[in-house]
């Protein structure tokens, strides 16, 4: 199994979130055995959206965990908010969101949000291998 951790920094919120980018793309180049191109794509977009996510409701900090499992890839995001994500009507106009979670979980074959005993939750998307 494959594993990597990788920890989004307070200072720069948008670098972090490239590096979030950037870290889920290494970690897909890394695995032994490689997924399909759709699959990586999905991953980066899902990586992207949860972790914009925590750093713009969580309190501008969070963690990202990455896991290959022999049939899925896990991608966990911690943060310090014990707000869930919500699903609401999208803003076509005004810029505001709410096209991402209804999107994550479209591509994600399930997600699931688990509050921490520490404070704060984590939101993780299970994709297919």
């Amino acid at each position: 199994m494959d594993t990597m951790s990788l920890t989004i920094a307070t200072v720069r919120p948008a670098a972090s979130l490239a590096g979030a980018r950037e870290g889920a793309r290494a970690f897909l180049e890394g695995l032994v055995r490689p997924i399909a191109a759709e699959v990586a794509d999905a991953l980066v977009l899902i990586v992207s959206e949860l972790v914009t996510n925590a750093l713009r409701h969580g309190g501008g900090a969070c963690t990202l965990d990455l896991t290959a499992h022999p049939d899925t890839i896990e991608v966990a995001v911690h943060d310090r908010s014990p707000h869930e994500p919500r699903t609401r009507t999208p803003d076509l106009h005004g810029g505001t969101g709410g096209f991402g979670w209804p999107m994550v979980n479209r591509l994600a074959r399930a997600t699931a949000v688990t509050r921490r005993t520490a404070g704060g939750k984590t939101v993780s998307a299970l994709l297919a291998r």
